[in-house]
């Protein structure tokens, strides 16, 4: 998932990392520090449009190694959000960064995710803008609820439970649609996704451009 729409990065000890507060936290995650940059799969891409399956394996140097080139492809990208089949791995496990509305700071990862969402009584739909680290340059409107709560695994098979609201609770739907093989794409009309292709293929050398750019100054390879 795209990065704020007003670009913004909370600051201060507003932080919670896998689901629980913390006093600070770096700006690039210690994840991150240890990742490679990974090539972000484009919509169209056949991996992006299958269901992913479930990790059985945790506590692996590779599931490790995944986490953290999936933290450090996100930032290089200015994302917010990114699921495994975002760099062609078929797995249930994606990665966050964060903001909610509140301007408290999310950080982690989920393996093998359920996403709880509040009954039809209950629920607010918001409309905001919304884009897709797979979809480059695109942003179009999309309905969300303003309320999420996931429950998962980490990457050593402890449980996590993880509650967003108003943005973050966006960037737990989109990114819980990856593993089922949906972009926000899916959830357009035909009129408002024809619009997103079109944005897409406007703007999207400029963004990868960017993409290089910030991940040569990471001190990483590029990012493809």
């Amino acid at each position: 998932m795209s990065v704020h729409h007003d670009g913004s990065r909370p600051t201060g000890p507003r932080v919670r990392v896998q689901g629980q507060p913390v006093d600070s936290y770096p700006a690039l995650p210690p994840e991150a520090e240890r990742g490679s940059v990974r090539r972000i799969t484009v919509v169209g891409e056949e991996v992006l449009s299958r269901p992913c399956q479930e990790v059985t394996e945790f506590g692996t140097p590779e599931l490790s190694a995944l986490i953290d080139d999936m933290f450090l492809t996100m930032h290089g990208a200015d994302g917010a959000g990114l699921a495994a089949n975002q760099i062609g791995v078929g797995l249930r496990l994606f990665v966050y960064d964060c903001p909610d509305d509140d301007g408290v700071r999310h950080v982690g990862h989920i393996v093998n995710p359920v996403l709880e969402l509040p009954g039809p009584g209950s629920r607010r739909l918001v409309d905001e803008s919304e884009g897709c680290l797979s979809v480059p340059g695109a942003t179009m409107t999309v309905p969300r609820t303003d309320h999420a709560v996931v429950r998962g695994l980490d990457q050593d098979g402890n449980s996590v439970v993880v509650e967003g609201t108003g943005y973050f609770a966006r960037c737990l739907q989109h990114e819980t649609d990856h593993l089922f093989g949906h972009t926000y794409l899916d959830r357009l009309t035909k009129r408002d996704r024809k619009d997103a292709l079109r944005q897409m293929e406007d703007r999207r050398e400029d963004v990868f451009a960017q993409r290089v750019a910030k991940a040569a100054r990471l001190g990483r390879r590029d990012a493809g």
